[in-house]
Formats: C-alpha cells, sequence, structure tokens
C-alpha cells in the first residue's frame, strides 16, 4: 500500500527491505510500491510539516483528449492542492515532432522541470483531476524516471481522492522557485516504430495496450481525426483502467499480476507498453513496475505513429482498418 500519514519513504523502505520475503515478487514489489505511491493523507501531513515541504514537490499534470473540452491548465487555477505547480504535457515535448507530445530532450526537460521548482534532490509526487482518479500522470512519473529522477512518486487515486478526502485546495496562478535540474536520457526507457517493426518478426519483446478494448480491435474511434482504430499485430490489450479500482486508487500488486497473466503476458519476460499517444501506455509501466518489473519501456509514437507510418497489412482491424 502507499505511503500514509507520519511515514516518510526511508521508514516504510528500510523495515521491508530488511524483512524475510517469502518470493520474488514480494522482495521487489514492496519497496517499488512504497516508491510509486503515497496517500493523500501522507502528502497532507507532509505540507504541514516545514522541513518535509521543502523537499517535496507537487506537479499537477493534468491533460485531456481535445474532444473532451476541458481546460487542465484553467482547471488547475480554479483549484489544486496547495503549493502545487501545473506540468505541461504539451508544452514539455518535442515540438519538431509530427506525433503527439513526443519526449522533449533532456536540456528542454531539465530546463522545464527547474522553472517548477524541481532540484537534484527533490522528491516528486504527481497527480491529476481526471475523472478515473489518475490519467495522464503516469506519463509524468515516467518521464522523470526516463530522464535519471526517480525519487518521484504518484498520488494514489489522484485529485479525485483528494477531494473525496476533504482535504485543503487552493487557486490561482503557481509560482515556484526555479530550481537547477539536471536531466540525462536513459534510451532503455523508450522504443521506436523500427524497434516495434523489427519486432514483428523477431517477437523479442511483447507489446501491450493500454488503449479501450474497442479501440483496440477497431470497433470504436480514434479520437484523432485520420487515425482509424487496430492494433499492432501480435499485441495484448489491457486497458489501463484495469490497474484501478473503482474508486480510483490502484490495484494491489498482486492484482495486477493476475491481470498480467490472465491476458497471458509473462512478466519474466521483456515488455513494451503502447497507447494512443503515449500517455496511457504509462500505466502498463506502472503496474508492471508494482508487480517487481521496473524495465518496461514505452513506444512513445504508440498508435498514432504506428497508424501513420504502417503498412496496411500492419494495422489489424475489425474495423475498416488502412486501405493505403
Amino acid at each position: 500500500m502507499p505511503l500514509t500519514a507520519g511515514q516518510s519513504l526511508d521508514s516504510v523502505i528500510s523495515p521491508v527491505l530488511q524483512a524475510h520475503n517469502s518470493s520474488i515478487l514480494e522482495t521487489m514489489a514492496a519497496p517499488q510500491l512504497f516508491r510509486a505511491f503515497v496517500s493523500a493523507q501522507w502528502v497532507a501531513e507532509a505540507l504541514k510539516s516545514p522541513r518535509a515541504s521543502q523537499s517535496l514537490k507537487l506537479l499537477d499534470a493534468s491533460w485531456y483528449l481535445p474532444k473532451l473540452g476541458r481546460n487542465a491548465r484553467l482547471e488547475f487555477e480554479e483549484r489544486h492542492i496547495p503549493g502545487a505547480s501545473f506540468f505541461d504535457i504539451d508544452h514539455c515535448s518535442d515540438q519538431t515532432s509530427p506525433y503527439d507530445h513526443m519526449l522533449p530532450s533532456a536540456a528542454h526537460f531539465a530546463d522545464y522541470a527547474g522553472s517548477l521548482g524541481v532540484g537534484s534532490t527533490t522528491h516528486v509526487v504527481i497527480y491529476d483531476g481526471s475523472d478515473q482518479g489518475l490519467y495522464s500522470a503516469p506519463r509524468v512519473w515516467w518521464m522523470f524516471r526516463v530522464f535519471g529522477h526517480h525519487s518521484v512518486s504518484l498520488l494514489d487515486g489522484g485529485f479525485r481522492h483528494w477531494l473525496s478526502q476533504n482535504l485543503p485546495i487552493s487557486s490561482g496562478k503557481s509560482h515556484p522557485e526555479p530550481a537547477e535540474f539536471h536531466a540525462q536520457l536513459d534510451p532503455s526507457f523508450i522504443k521506436t516504430h523500427e524497434d516495434i517493426l523489427e519486432n514483428l518478426e523477431a517477437r523479442r519483446f511483447q507489446v501491450v495496450d493500454a488503449r479501450a478494448a474497442g479501440r483496440f480491435r477497431g470497433t470504436e474511434p480514434e479520437p484523432r481525426d485520420g487515425i482509424e482504430p487496430g492494433h499492432i499485430p501480435g499485441s495484448v490489450n489491457i486497458p489501463f483502467t484495469e490497474f484501478l479500482t473503482k474508486e480510483g486508487l490502484e490495484k494491489s500488486p498482486e492484482e495486477i499480476q493476475r491481470l498480467f497473466q490472465e491476458k497471458n503476458v509473462d512478466l519474466s519476460k521483456p515488455l513494451v507498453a503502447t497507447c494512443g499517444s503515449g500517455v496511457t501506455a504509462c500505466h502498463i509501466a506502472l503496474g508492471a513496475f508494482l508487480c517487481g518489473k521496473p524495465d518496461v519501456p514505452v513506444y512513445d509514437g504508440s498508435w498514432v505513429e504506428w497508424y501513420m507510418r504502417a503498412s496496411p497489412e500492419h494495422i489489424i482491424s475489425e474495423g475498416r482498418g488502412k486501405t493505403q
């Protein structure tokens, strides 16, 4: 379970590491789970402690598909967790790419993270305001890890859960004090179109797609104009919502491991996550991380890039597919 009120990261992780564990899953997953999630109560208590709040930085990483008609930045200014800054996923991206919010350069990420008050020793806690509990926040959790910053957690249940607990909120623009942040890209976290294409024959890794089942099968439309639904040949579908409880909290590592098993995904073998544009794919990487597999890369271009670049026979769909 996530950190609770009054618990520091070290106070929880150390006893867990020293304890006798009966399985590899328990040995690997328990300490990682605490690093991946903190509870709303833990954050609320940390914000009351001047010492803790100095090393803690909250980031609202809300992002929504354009067709939802939600303005994430405006919603942030209307209400957010006290002390939080807004992380703009589209702004912190490769502006030269034809694909949505692709990873920026290390220099761009370092400048942006630093401008939000994130330094090399900062414990970053990320959330979003989605109805699901967490939607886009795992993307930013993944981005920090891609660029070498591993002191990063997610707020379990997101802003939805924070509000349900009647915890304090603030409004207005944020004015963080800039910090110096160093970023170094770890290419092992990323897969390219060429990697996925080569894997169609080589089968070196499993591919898991986090989109809704209808989009994966090709029976429900994609949210982006000009992109038809379907999936990469040989990929498996686990919609990102299946990692969450109905309350929007993350399921336990045991439940997540069963979910992978039910879909015949072998966590002892290489795995790559994908989705529509590289956002909800990070729920796959997160779920595997909680089960003791921290090395799952994301296909950054995901379905949008694949559809635009793939030949028709590499678009598997119950719908119209790709004709040329």
